[in-house]
């Protein structure tokens, strides 16, 4: 057992006031927050409302694996991290919940939802579907200004693989996906594939992230994008449905890969 101690500042409200919070790191997944020496922030009064700045600290660092599956989510020790009321924690950890990021555990509490192979091949099952529908309506309905937008966004990605930098690279191509649905231009797909990509995010930055992702694999993608460029280009509706949903598929097989690499090397250290 090894402690850490974490020095929080306070916001202005409590200016030169600071609080120490000691917490011990343990090896095993169910941990408290925050594992391995990860730390929260604190949250400063902003124009954002509270809840919504808490949320998506604690979203960030789920998705980025500073707080990794299976940790407790301790309210008290959220609140002192983060400086805001048991209120707020409560109501960042519902929209949580929903967005499947958190579970909520009888007798436990709040845990980081252990990432699972089932999980990964429905959600991207349903992702290639919407994407390529996305895709396709991008072709009938996108004007010249946002195909031009289309193609900023995928030399932006292109410069982002070029750097190799996950958290740049999952921004750019966010990026280039938020273009392709607002030229689809349909209210009930966009608040869809939001909800989708929500839930997704995790497998997303580990697809991106993850020290076994295939060297081949970042070619590949940008490959795909490409491609889908070119047939919204040509105003081929079909193909870039095509094209959009096999280049999901082709992250799906390589998550599933990852993910099943990772269950099988943990069933092996447990293994007698």
């Amino acid at each position: 057992m090894h402690r850490n101690v974490l020095t929080v500042t306070r916001p202005a409200l409590y200016k030169d006031r600071r609080v120490v919070v000691r917490y011990y790191s343990m090896p095993s997944s169910s941990s408290q927050v925050p594992p391995n020496g990860a730390a929260l922030s604190a949250i400063p009064r902003a124009a954002a409302p509270l809840r919504r700045q808490v949320v998506e600290e604690l979203r960030q660092s789920i998705i980025s694996g500073r707080l990794g599956p299976g940790a407790r989510l301790v309210e008290r020790e959220l609140i002192a991290m983060m400086g805001v009321s048991r209120t707020v924690i409560r109501e960042a950890l519902r929209q949580l919940e929903s967005e499947g990021l958190v579970a909520m555990i009888p007798n436990k509490g709040p845990v980081v939802r252990e990432l699972t192979l089932a999980e990964a091949k429905d959600l991207y099952s349903i992702r290639a579907v919407l994407e390529g529908l996305a895709a396709r309506l991008f072709v009938q309905n996108a004007d010249e200004g946002q195909f031009r937008k289309l193609q900023t966004a995928l030399t932006v990605t292109a410069a982002a693989y070029k750097a190799a930098d996950p958290e740049v690279l999952l921004g750019a191509k966010n990026r280039f996906y938020d273009v392709l649905f607002e030229g689809a231009d349909s209210e009930t797909l966009s608040s869809m594939i939001a909800t989708l990509h929500a839930r997704i995010r995790r497998w997303r930055a580990l697809g991106l992230a993850h020290p076994q992702r295939s060297p081949r694999r970042s070619q590949e993608s940008l490959k795909g994008l490409r491609s889908v460029v070119a047939a919204i280009k040509a105003r081929d509706a079909e193909q870039a449905d095509r094209i959009m949903r096999d280049e999901v598929n082709r992250a799906a097989a390589e998550i599933i890969r990852l993910l099943g690499d990772s269950q099988s090397a943990a069933g092996a250290r447990r293994a007698p």
